[in-house]
């Protein structure tokens, strides 16, 4: 077991009721355990924190591997990637490891309605270029329409121009739909909410998965207010270690492909980032915490509103950190 703190897991079981509870099981993509409730000072996440205030916050769970696909390929099959064989974004694991049993299909058969909405398995090759539906999934899984525009340019520059950026806090009524995935993401979900109250007598699980803080980080410009770049420090190991073994290194190679990053001509692989640059991506990663926590507050809202809570467990957890 790879030892990465990035798998936070919060669980609260309201008030138990007769009959099979429902379940809301939130995923926050490559969100470290960097949270209020984990004792980190600098943000602010009052939903997520109120959250694990009222729930089991377990404090020692680690990520399998950290990327996306094997990460979320073993948690929700309850397999290891040496079992499913699934180490790439590009693997599927029925086909590779084995026809398991995934933690929605458990549910679906046993009488629940399962809905799958944003990133929950990978998406694409690593879950057969189908969510895993119709395994996992009562209906086909929701895909937020403005996540096409992951890699466009709609970055506002200081000369005026759009860019396709890693540090990207935005206007959203300026962007394409005027709208961002994570919002599309919470509406569909409330909108689930209120059709499944309707029959409080068929169980559900409902799992939301929300893009941000995985880059881009693409947010709504509003959120940087919580965040002043004076009150922003670098992180204690900012450069290379001169020890650390080559393979171990991280060229970013993802980073690179964007216009900001391009602009500063970081020399491969092993080019610092400029600190002021890196005072930037902290701010925004921060920034877009704060986002991704709103949304979920709107969850939790939602099911005060449509009388779920109490029939509700609900599990907060990051893919991998």
């Amino acid at each position: 077991m790879n030892i990465w703190h990035g798998l936070l897991f919060l669980l609260v079981l309201l008030t138990i009721s007769e009959g099979k509870l429902n379940v809301l099981l939130i995923v926050a993509d490559d969100l470290r355990p960097s949270l209020g409730c984990y004792g980190y000072e600098p943000l602010i996440t009052p939903n997520i924190d109120l959250l694990a205030s009222q729930s089991v916050v377990f404090n020692r769970t680690y990520a399998q591997q950290a990327i996306c696909g094997p990460s979320r390929a073993s948690f929700l099959t309850s397999r290891r990637p040496n079992t499913t064989h699934v180490y790439d974004q590009h693997t599927y694991w029925r086909k590779r490891g084995g026809n398991f049993t995934t933690l929605p299909q458990h549910f679906k058969n046993n009488g629940y309605v399962t809905f799958s909405v944003g990133k929950i398995f990978h998406p694409g090759a690593a879950s057969g270029k189908t969510d895993d539906y119709p395994y996992s999934w009562s209906v086909p899984p929701y895909h937020p329409s403005t996540q096409q525009y992951k890699m466009a340019k709609v970055c506002p520059g200081p000369d005026g121009k759009l860019y396709m950026n890693i540090v990207c806090p935005v206007d959203v009524i300026a962007m394409p739909e005027k709208t961002l995935p994570d919002l599309q993401s919470t509406q569909h979900a409330l909108q689930i909410m209120q059709n499944v109250s309707r029959f409080p007598e068929q169980p559900f699980f409902l799992a939301v998965g929300y893009h941000k803080p995985h880059i881009p980080l693409k947010y709504p410009r509003e959120y940087l207010n919580l965040y002043p770049l004076d009150k922003i420090h670098l992180a204690p190991d900012p450069s290379l270690p001169p020890k650390l073994p080559l393979v171990a290194w991280n060229p970013w190679a993802d980073l690179r492909e964007r216009d900001d990053v391009k602009m500063l001509n970081v020399s491969f692989p092993y080019g610092p980032l400029p600190k002021h640059y890196q005072l930037l991506v902290r701010q925004s990663y921060y920034a877009a915490t704060s986002y991704m926590d709103d949304q979920v507050g709107q969850l939790l809202k939602g099911l005060d509103q449509h009388n779920l809570s109490s029939t509700t467990v609900i599990v907060f957890m990051g893919d991998h950190g």
